[in-house]
C-alpha cells in the first residue's frame, strides 16, 4: 500500500486516478483546486506536508486553449510554475512525481506518430507552458514521471473546457439536430481516462524514471472518431465532413497529434489497447449508468 496525493483529483482525468489507485489498495489523499494552489510554493508545500504522500501524480493544469492565449501569464503559473512547485516539494518529501502533459508540445507536421526522442515544438501557449513544466519537473527530480497524453474523454466533465468530452458533445449534437460535421484534417489517439489511470497506476509500480507517451493504440480523425462513437452507440444521425474553414480555429493547433508509446514497450510497461476498445467500454457504462438511473 502507498500513501498517494493526486492533484486535480475532481477533474476528469483526476478522479479516475484516485479511482485507480484506492482500487490498488493504496491510500489516496484527493486534492482539489480548493485544497492546494500550486501556483503558489508555500501553498503546495503545506498541502503535501500535511498529506506526507510517496507518489505524487499532477493532474491539474490550466487547458482552455483559448484562455492560456488570453492569459499566458496565468497559463505559466499553473503549468509551469505549478510543475515546478511540486517537484521541488516531492524532492524535499523524497516523493515520486508524475506529472501528465500533452501532445500540444508538438508542432503537428509530422505525418509519422511522435516518439519521446522526437523534437518538442510547441504552436501555442498552453503548449509552451506545458512543455516548460515538462523541463522543470525533469531539471528538478530524478524520481519522476512525465506521462504525454493525447485527447482525453472520461465520464467527470472537464470543467476547463465547458464540461463535455468529445463523446458526450457527438451525441448530444446528434440527439439534438440529426445531422453534424467534424473535421477529418486532424488526427489523435483518443484516449480514456479509465486507461490512462490504470497506466499511471502500472507506472508508479516500476522504478523506470523517465519521459513517456501514453495514449491509446492507433490513430484516426476526428471525423473518424465521430464515425466510430455513432456506431459503437448505435445511433443514427447524418454525419459528413466538414468543409474547409467550417471551424477556424482561434489558435494555431497540431493538425498530427498522434504518440507512440515507445517507452512504455521498451520496458514492458504498456497496457493500453486499441483505441476502439476503450470506447467500447466507455460507451457501454454510460449505457449502464443510464438504464441504472432511469430506474
Amino acid at each position: 500500500m502507498m500513501r498517494v496525493a493526486v492533484v486535480g483529483a475532481d477533474g476528469q482525468l483526476g478522479t479516475d486516478v484516485a479511482a485507480a489507485f484506492s482500487g490498488r489498495g493504496d491510500r489516496v489523499r484527493a486534492l482539489t483546486h480548493g485544497d492546494i494552489e500550486i501556483a503558489r510554493l508555500d501553498a503546495t508545500r503545506n498541502a503535501l506536508e500535511e498529506a506526507a504522500p510517496q507518489v505524487i501524480v499532477n493532474t491539474a493544469a490550466m487547458h482552455h486553449v483559448e484562455n492560456c492565449e488570453r492569459q499566458p501569464e496565468q497559463a505559466y503559473a499553473v503549468n509551469a510554475l505549478g510543475a515546478r512547485n511540486l517537484a521541488l516539494v516531492a524532492r524535499d518529501l523524497g516523493a515520486v512525481l508524475i506529472h501528465v502533459s500533452t501532445d500540444y508540445v508538438f508542432d503537428g507536421r509530422q505525418t509519422i506518430p511522435y516518439e519521446e526522442t522526437s523534437m518538442p515544438l510547441p504552436l501555442n501557449v498552453y503548449g509552451n507552458t506545458k512543455l516548460s513544466g515538462e523541463y522543470f519537473v525533469r531539471s528538478l527530480l530524478d524520481r519522476h514521471y512525465v506521462v504525454r497524453t493525447s485527447a482525453l474523454y472520461g465520464k467527470t466533465p472537464c470543467r476547463g473546457k465547458g464540461g463535455r468530452n468529445f463523446v458526450e458533445l457527438m451525441l448530444k449534437l446528434a440527439a439534438e439536430r440529426g445531422e453534424v460535421q467534424v473535421v477529418d484534417s486532424e488526427y489523435v489517439s483518443p484516449t480514456s481516462t479509465r486507461e490512462l489511470a490504470a497506466q499511471i497506476v502500472a507506472l508508479s509500480r516500476s522504478d523506470r524514471y523517465g519521459l513517456y507517451h501514453a495514449t491509446a493504440e492507433g490513430s484516426c480523425s476526428w471525423y473518424e472518431f465521430a464515425r466510430e462513437i455513432f456506431s459503437l452507440a448505435n445511433v443514427s444521425v447524418t454525419l459528413s465532413v466538414a468543409p474547409p474553414n467550417a471551424f477556424p480555429a482561434k489558435v494555431p493547433r497540431p493538425l498530427y497529434s498522434v504518440l507512440e508509446n515507445r517507452a512504455l514497450k521498451h520496458h514492458g510497461l504498456n497496457v493500453f489497447r486499441p483505441w476502439q476498445e476503450g470506447l467500447g467500454d466507455y460507451l457501454g457504462l454510460r449505457q449502464q449508468q443510464l438504464v441504472e438511473a432511469a430506474n
